[in-house]
């Protein structure tokens, strides 16, 4: 076993999900990440933990979704999660493509019925990783062993220090009102996030980590952005999604490919049709697209906003929260003619922070 998986499985079980003695947990990887799986039984069985073993196939998932025409709510599955203690679970296969000819509309009723296991697990100690896997690699256009490099570098960083980095832009966000965002021609988006928290993203739920987020209030949201950077969706690929929003919803969207994508995803639920997150990439490790929101949405010189569900710590007591069977992070590049405003103030401009070597 490369030890490098080995250090995978400890910060996942150190740093992300803090596993102890009598903990419950289900571990849910792809065949192609067995090793990783050895390694966190390895883990679960010295700390005295107990685990359940589920393997993600695509294929299966494939097979199920082309072969129902209805769904419901799988009540043994949420009935597993309602006793667990920890989740982890890792993306990563041979064919990253292998749902890519199921019907938007099929994944968004499915998405709908498996809403209250998502809920459920978000409710406990849980970690999203990658394994690196030949599929991910050639997806991001790498080597198999450039793609393991890169996202075992990316997984094993000094994560105390990510977090003191992030804790200035934490600190800028804290107690605002208004943060605007624009870029080049096409991005100018205000939005509200008064009252709500902002988030220090440094590897414990999503790993990588590299990212500060908080959510807007629901219907604060004015304004048009174009997302100039890929979204990768279930095998599609859907290219310079644009969205406009009025009182917090999406009036207007299109995309110059595979819009019927985009379409789906914000006709799964009304909640769909308004933000749940904004996300600033600060994540200086993670220097190249890789077609992997994993990854991707980490990346400096960025932000992302995600349609659909908030997560409940961002959203202060006094604010509604957005609810919705869909999360789905879109990101906007902003290395050049770009800035983002907190309150008036410029606190980064051309992907520099005020509170950065370089920033005029």
């Amino acid at each position: 076993m490369d030890p490098r998986i080995r250090e995978h499985a400890e910060v996942i079980a150190d740093h992300s999900t803090n596993i102890e003695a009598g903990d419950d947990v289900v571990i849910s990887l792809p065949a192609v990440a067995d090793e990783l799986a050895v390694a966190l039984h390895e883990i679960v069985g010295e700390r005295g933990a107990n685990p359940v073993y589920l393997n993600n196939s695509g294929r299966a998932t494939r097979a199920y979704l082309r072969n129902s025409d209805e769904f419901e709510t799988p009540d043994h599955q949420l009935a597993l999660y309602e006793e667990t203690d920890v989740f982890v679970i890792a993306r990563g296969g041979p064919n990253v493509s292998e749902e890519a000819d199921v019907a938007p509309e099929t994944n968004a009723a499915y998405r709908r019925a498996y809403r209250p296991v998502l809920d459920e697990r978000l409710e406990k100690r849980w970690c999203l990783t990658q394994y690196p896997s030949s599929g991910h690699a050639q997806l991001a256009g790498m080597s198999t062993e450039g793609y393991e490099n890169f996202v075992w570098d990316a997984v094993t960083l000094d994560w105390e220090a990510q977090k003191e980095q992030q804790a200035r832009m934490v600190d800028i966000l804290d107690g605002a009102d208004e943060v605007r965002i624009r870029s080049g021609d096409e991005t100018d988006v205000r939005m509200s996030v008064a009252g709500n928290e902002t988030l220090n993203d440094y590897g414990e739920h999503n790993l990588p980590g590299g990212e500060v987020f908080t959510a807007p209030v629901k219907d604060s949201v004015e304004g048009r952005v174009h997302f100039d950077m890929p979204l990768y969706r279930k095998g599609t690929e859907i290219e310079d999604a644009r969205l406009e929003f009025e009182d917090g919803r999406v009036v207007n969207h299109s995309a110059e490919r595979n819009e019927d994508v985009l379409t789906g995803i914000l006709e799964t639920d009304e909640g769909a049709r308004y933000l749940g997150e904004l996300g600033i990439g600060m994540n200086r490790s993670i220097d190249q697209f890789t077609y992997n929101m994993l990854f991707d949405e980490k990346m400096g010189d960025t932000v992302h906003m995600a349609v659909g569900n908030a997560y409940p710590e961002t959203v202060g007591e006094e604010n509604d929260r957005n609810e919705s069977a869909e999360h789905v992070d879109m990101i906007v590049d902003m290395s050049e003619e770009s800035v983002i405003e907190v309150d008036g103030e410029v606190v980064q401009r051309d992907g520099t922070f005020v509170f950065e070597d370089g920033f005029e």
